[in-house]
């Protein structure tokens, strides 16, 4: 594995765009297959994230996503370059530790060698060889968007998401798609003012939980460093922070292919009809999984890419709900 400033030949497939300050070029050749796209599609919140852009053609063609580090803030854009090769750019103060952490965020550490999937997973293992967890290192990132998805429909959580980084995040530095923003940093969230929560449709618990997480970011921060299992359980020592979400901040922002989302309301269902035909809960989707830790988070992503997961729907759809009118 390399990750480089970009030779010439390579440079030619992340040409710098007209009229842009000068990027870092970036480069990660690796020893085994890369899928740029399923790698980092988790880190979407909706088709209308504005850290996040696809641009599929043209000149400014590649994947943007915005970021935030100690040193700044980051835009990147990411081409697949072949079947092991990312190129890029990244424009930003933070554009050196984003470098840095280029081969965690494209899952080199994600080690798959020990993993057997499950039989009627096999034949999507074999066709999604370059899916990798990644690891962002960026918590308060990757918490803040979980919290606001505890216990709404995803679409009411993707909306709040838009709607606040839009409105209290950052431009974006560098030539990035328009519209794109970067997160706010952690004493904008903490100070959000409470009528602004219940515009973005966010009840009083979650904007609560998200106000505290940002008030302890900096021991929250320091979970990158730590052990899976210690991450997790400081994460879960903010009040509103459970097993659920912990999870799903582990399994972006700390490259945890063993965090398993318990207490998801489709999960569940999902693997047991994938893995047995029958749906299932909690405890039984956990049994169900137990034999492929540490790789109980990567069988739940090849029934995300493989969608082998869905089983038949039963009963009327949820309705969503609207906070701002409580």
């Amino acid at each position: 594995m390399t990750a480089s400033p970009l030779s010439a030949p390579a440079l030619a497939g992340a040409r710098a765009v007209d009229g842009s300050p000068d990027p870092l070029p970036l480069a990660l050749h690796s020893e085994r297959p890369l899928d740029l796209h399923s790698t980092l599609a988790k880190l979407v919140r909706g088709p209308h994230d504005p850290t996040f852009r696809m641009v599929p053609s043209g000149p400014r063609a590649g994947l943007w996503r915005t970021s935030l580090f100690p040193t700044g803030p980051v835009t990147y854009r990411l081409v697949q370059a072949g079947v092991r090769d990312v190129v890029g750019q990244v424009w930003g103060p933070g554009s050196g530790e984003l470098a840095a952490s280029l081969p965690s965020l494209l899952g080199e550490p994600d080690d798959a060698a020990s993993f057997e999937p499950p039989a009627r997973l096999a034949d999507a293992h074999r066709r999604h060889p370059g899916l990798r967890v990644p690891r962002t290192g960026r918590v308060l990132e990757a918490l803040v968007p979980a919290v606001l998805e505890q216990k709404v429909q995803t679409v009411t959580a993707h909306h709040a998401w838009r709607r606040l980084v839009t409105r209290f995040g950052t431009p974006a530095p560098g030539p990035a798609p328009d519209g794109m923003r970067v997160v706010p940093d952690a004493r904008t969230w903490a100070t959000i003012p409470t009528w602004e929560w219940h515009q973005a449709g966010v009840d009083p618990r979650r904007a609560r939980t998200v106000v505290e997480c940002a008030r302890v970011a900096r021991r929250l921060e320091e979970c990158a460093a730590m052990e899976p299992a210690a991450a997790q359980a400081r994460l879960q020592l903010v009040p509103g922070v459970g097993v659920w979400t912990a999870a799903e901040v582990a399994q972006r922002a700390l490259g945890d292919a063993d965090a398993v989302s318990v207490g998801d309301f489709h999960l569940a269902k999902a693997v047991g009809w994938a893995l047995t035909g029958e749906r299932t809960d909690d405890a039984g989707m956990l049994r169900l999984l137990s034999p492929y830790a540490p790789h109980r988070y990567r069988v739940v992503r090849l029934l995300e890419v493989s969608g082998l997961g869905h089983a038949p729907r039963r009963g009327p759809r949820l309705s969503i709900q609207d906070h701002r009118g409580n």
